[in-house]
């Protein structure tokens, strides 16, 4: 048995979203999710983030298959995208292959898709390793962790979960499977570590139910409740009570309708008979006999709530009387958008309820007292923080040497890090590619480091265009244009516009022969506008001889 185990975190470790882990024994290899990002405020025109497949791009030919674990976006989002490049059979439950179809049927990629479903009981053989899916309660049904057995020992991924002892939909997490396989032996734990700041244990999806049922009660005009279109369970919620209070619920925006059909389609999502109507039929009922269920928790600018919240809604128009739910909390990165959100539902004259306010969600991840039940049932040899920001895995680590785990056994690692296991224990190998991939529009990967950063000195400090015509003979200038964005306000500075023309002038007129003009004046300009205004625009030079 001389080939090597490895694991191989693509995303999702260091941040929250991106998740994606390689284990590879040998050649072969398995990805468990395939999570997309949402852009964070310093990522300018960036429309979502995806894990860096570049490695699994490269060993196309070794890859067995994906299994995902829920059907939350930053769990299978980026598969529209990496599918393309690095095929391979999709596994999931049933919920979450419906909603992967959903979004691989918006990439016309569902045709051509080759998706299993999934089994809590299953056991399935691919290569040298043999998988067995773990079911675990989180805040979408059908959510699984897998256990991967490998000739050197099982790897146990938690997936998100928590332990819910009440779920909304009936799904506990596998105590006993996790039990069973800790006292088979594991090699090595990779469990969620978004909660690790968080003592105690997560409250009950029970909890939400009972505010609703105040929020109910004393609304006297329509309900607006937004949540992830993926939040299949808090949906269910949201008809329950509706129906409970007699009042009709309209499903709005396209991935909460496309969800919610497919929900229905597959008996994850039941009503009564008249219970889900249309815009259209909710528009002739009085304000107190409507709920519409919306997305827009994290305030994505196209989303319905938001739209709403902006008065740019075609169909639905917010009052004061409206009552507004945000029954999400802000994702990191994304607290300015919602805040600016709120800000706007208020200015509107509704009233709002978020978490600050009353407990109108709760969290689908362990807190530290669940972290460790599931290290002591599993008890691995070694622990890898998975699934959160550094400070996470890095408080997950603590609290497992707390438990008392050898520290040397314990790895915190970082997206394109790399763990290699063999008989004689394990060890970081050579990194892989980590960083993150953007797609902007229609373009994937195309934009790096460099073109934020040019777009982020633009938001900043605007540009200086500098033309110019020379003529080739006398070297004299022949025509000379400076244009300004974002800059300075041309009438209020036309004194230092008019020395940047002189100042132009002079430098070709003094400038060697055969030296390179563009990147001279780039700099030479640059530098005296910032001596003059203290800002340090992008400055762009264009030098045609004629």
């Amino acid at each position: 048995m001389n080939e090597k185990l490895k694991i191989i975190p693509l995303g999702g470790l260091g941040e929250v979203g991106r998740n994606m882990t390689v284990i590879q024994y040998g050649d072969a290899m398995i990805v468990i999710d395939c999570g997309l990002m949402f852009p964070e405020s310093d990522m300018p025109g960036v429309d979502l983030v995806l894990p860096n497949f570049t490695y699994l791009a490269e060993n196309v030919e070794h890859l067995l298959g994906y299994f995902i674990t829920h059907g939350h976006e930053d769990h299978h989002g980026a598969l529209g995208h990496v599918l393309p490049q690095a095929p391979a059979p999709i596994y999931a439950t049933r919920l979450t292959r419906g909603l992967i179809e959903v979004r691989l049927k918006e990439h016309k990629l569902l045709d051509s898709a080759v998706i299993h479903t999934v089994e809590h009981d299953d056991v399935i053989e691919i290569g040298p390793f043999r998988i067995e899916p773990i079911r675990v309660a989180h805040s979408i049904p059908d959510a699984v962790g897998y256990a991967v057995h490998t000739p050197l020992g099982t790897v146990v991924h938690s997936a998100e979960y928590k332990f819910d002892l009440t779920p909304v939909m009936g799904n506990t997490t596998d105590i006993h499977k996790l039990a069973r396989l800790g006292e088979a032996g594991v090699l090595a734990l990779l469990s969620d570590s978004t909660n690790a700041e968080r003592a105690g244990w997560t409250p009950s999806e029970s909890i939400v139910r009972e505010t609703l049922e105040r929020v109910f009660e004393r609304a006297e005009g329509r309900i607006i409740i937004a949540t992830f279109a993926s939040n299949i369970s808090r949906v269910q919620e949201v008809i329950n009570v509706a129906e409970e209070f007699e009042r009709r619920v309209g499903l709005v925006g396209r991935s909460m309708e496309n969800n919610g059909e497919m929900a229905h389609k597959l008996g994850y999502l039941e009503s009564e008979p008249g219970t889900l109507a249309s815009i259209g039929e909710l528009d002739g009922l009085p304000d107190d006999e409507v709920v519409i269920c919306c997305t827009g928790t994290q305030g994505e600018p196209t989303s319905a709530l938001v739209r709403m919240a902006d008065g740019r809604h075609p169909r639905i128009k917010l009052r004061p009387g409206d009552t507004v739910v945000l029954s999400a909390s802000p994702i990191p990165g994304n607290e300015e958008l919602v805040h600016r959100t709120l800000d706007n539902l208020f200015r509107q004259g509704a009233h709002v309820l978020y978490q600050a306010l009353a407990p109108v969600h709760v969290s689908g991840h362990a807190s530290r007292e669940e972290l460790k039940l599931m290290l002591k049932l599993t008890s691995p040899r070694y622990f890898i923080p998975s699934g959160g920001e550094y400070r996470m895995l890095a408080l997950h680590k603590e609290l497992a040497e707390e438990l008392g785990m050898p520290s040397e056994n314990i790895f915190v690692i970082e997206s394109g890090q790399v763990l290699e296991f063999d008989a004689n224990g394990v060890r970081h190998g050579d990194s892989v590619p980590g960083g993150y991939i953007f797609v902007d529009g229609s373009g994937i990967g195309d934009i790096g480091e460099a073109v934020l950063r040019e777009r982020r000195s633009l938001s900043f400090a605007g540009f200086v265009i500098v033309n110019l015509v020379v003529d080739a003979q006398s070297g004299e200038v022949k025509d000379l244009e400076l244009m300004t964005r974002g800059w300075v306000y041309r009438p209020e500075s036309e004194a230092v516009l008019s020395e940047l023309e002189d100042f132009v002038r002079r430098m070709v007129r003094g400038a060697e022969p055969g030296g390179n003009l563009s990147e001279l004046l780039r700099k030479r300009v640059g530098d005296l506008v910032y001596e003059r205004t203290r800002r340090r625009p992008m400055v762009m030079v264009s030098v045609l001889e004629a």
